[in-house]
């Protein structure tokens, strides 16, 4: 009797905890020309619109991931990619996302992808 009851509670169980914690949004991209880690007005109304998502989900976390392309040395590329990801959490913190909510990873050099844009961006990761 007992493992009856089990197994007809465990879809229920299963359906709340998949549903207790908000699943992480897709990663939001936006991207830099090369060597600078400065938005056009394009790209920041992409990191306005991303803060709008993360204030609409309190709590959440915000990871912003910076990248730089492989052309370069390394250690200018991880300061590229870091001052990207910087510039992108310091609009989202003035746009209203606590800060304690955001994590900065700047992921540096990154081969060139289908194309070398690709290569040159920041993800903004909300809940995930």
């Amino acid at each position: 009797m007992r493992r009856r009851t089990l197994l007809a509670t465990a879809p229920v169980l299963l359906a709340a905890a998949c549903t207790s914690a908000p699943a992480p949004t897709p990663a939001i991209a936006v991207f830099f020309t090369a060597d600078s880690a400065t938005l056009d007005p394009e790209a920041e109304a992409v990191v306005k619109g991303a803060a709008q998502q993360a204030k609409s989900r309190p709590g959440t976390s915000v990871v912003v991931l910076g990248f730089a392309g492989p052309a370069g040395g390394v250690a200018y590329n991880v300061a590229l990619s870091q001052a990207r990801a910087q510039h992108v959490a310091d609009l989202l913190a003035r746009e209203g996302v606590a800060r304690d909510r955001i994590s900065i990873v700047p992921r540096g050099p990154v081969p060139f992808e289908a194309m070398a844009t690709e290569s040159r961006r920041v993800e903004i990761r909300i809940g995930g």
